[in-house]
């Protein structure tokens, strides 16, 4: 009876959330001018980003600094996709385009989808690899990975246009709603998954591998698993931006999209993926919220000019304080509603 009980009440919390969030939605649809909207879709971006990269580098515990190729990859299959032929004829500059990039073409929804498979593809290709080391040397490898996607995406001009990039990708109707309802879906998925048996092996992994092992885990299986769900959202993420920003080229996908990510499920808490929303609101929301500190300030009446780079210095300084108090995140390894239970330390429970 007491599991019953747990189940509605874990149901009502989810239908909650659910109806909230699309509240939310709705409510900032109709309240707020184009550029609050077009803070909000990026957060929602960033947010399917973090919560997808927290799954390989939170839950599973693995060092990896690919998610900016992943990203890439979404980016350019889905600005493909959905650009039309003429437009591809037009845009192209440094080479003709390829046969198969003129003959290419799908909708919005479907382009989204290949998107992510095609970087959950090319995981799990990378899984071979990539996961015969471990810690840091999992790392260099993934990073080397990223720098490959770039360079690729530069000097293959008959399908990237080359460091020129893709321009005027068709921006979605109500991206808006597609950014926040994928971002529900891929929290609500990916928290799913950490919740199953496969997401109690990847924390086994995590805590530690060689003792996961002796266990009868396959910890190449789990850890490709969780590595290949991670790039399809990814994937999916990069698809969303390419369409958000409507241009995109391989300097947008360098390390410094890594490194914000990382920032992120860092400050939220390392397995923590209801962590990794709040620390993207955080990081991605007060980056837009600080843009004043770059204005001419006045205090008191005076005019106490320019100060350009202060608003990074403000952010810089607010996350060494952060981090100061908050040694594993704000919210470690537990979740937002774990909080009010009592234990005082993040068990990961």
């Amino acid at each position: 009876m007491k599991n019953a009980t747990t189940t509605l009440t874990a149901q009502l919390r989810n239908l909650v959330i659910i109806l909230l969030c699309l509240g939310l939605l709705l409510a900032i649809n109709t309240l707020f001018n184009d550029y609050v909207i077009r803070v909000a879709s990026t957060v929602f971006v960033f947010m399917i980003l973090a919560v997808s990269y927290n799954l390989i580098n939170g839950v599973t515990g693995q060092l990896s600094l690919e998610p900016n190729g992943f990203v890439a990859i979404g980016a350019y299959v889905t600005g493909i996709l959905i650009l039309g032929s003429d437009s591809k004829l037009d845009m192209y500059e440094m080479a003709q385009p390829s046969p198969l990039v003129l003959a290419v073409h799908a909708s919005f929804l479907p382009a989204l989808l290949l998107s992510g498979i095609c970087a959950a593809l090319v995981a799990v290709c990378l899984a071979f690899p990539v996961f015969r080391v471990r810690g840091d040397y999992l790392a260099i490898v993934t990073l080397g990975f990223g720098f490959i996607i770039k360079i690729l995406a530069i000097n293959n001009p008959q399908i990237t246009n080359g460091a020129i990039g893709l321009n005027d990708i068709p921006q979605q109707p109500h991206l808006l709603f597609w950014c926040g309802i994928t971002a529900l879906l891929a929290t609500g998925l990916i928290l799913q998954l950490v919740w199953s048996k496969y997401g109690r092996m990847m924390k086994a992994i995590r805590d530690d591998e060689d003792a996961a092992i002796a266990m009868g885990v396959n910890t190449f299986r789990i850890k490709t698993c969780a590595f290949a769900t991670s790039a399809f959202f990814e994937g999916i993420g990069g698809g969303l931006m390419a369409s958000l920003l409507t241009t995109i080229s391989p300097g947008l996908f360098d390390f410094m999209l890594t490194f914000q990510l990382l920032i992120i499920i860092v400050l939220g808490g390392l397995g923590s993926t209801t962590g990794a929303l709040l620390g993207t609101i955080l990081v991605v929301g007060s980056a837009e919220w600080l843009r004043f500190l770059d204005q001419p300030l006045t205090l008191f009446g005076h005019d106490l000019g320019a100060f350009p780079g202060l608003r990074m210095v403000v952010f810089s300084l607010v996350l060494l304080v952060v981090m100061l108090f908050a040694r594993e995140g704000l919210l470690g390894k537990k979740e937002i509603w774990q909080l009010t239970r009592s234990g005082g330390h993040h068990n990961g429970k």
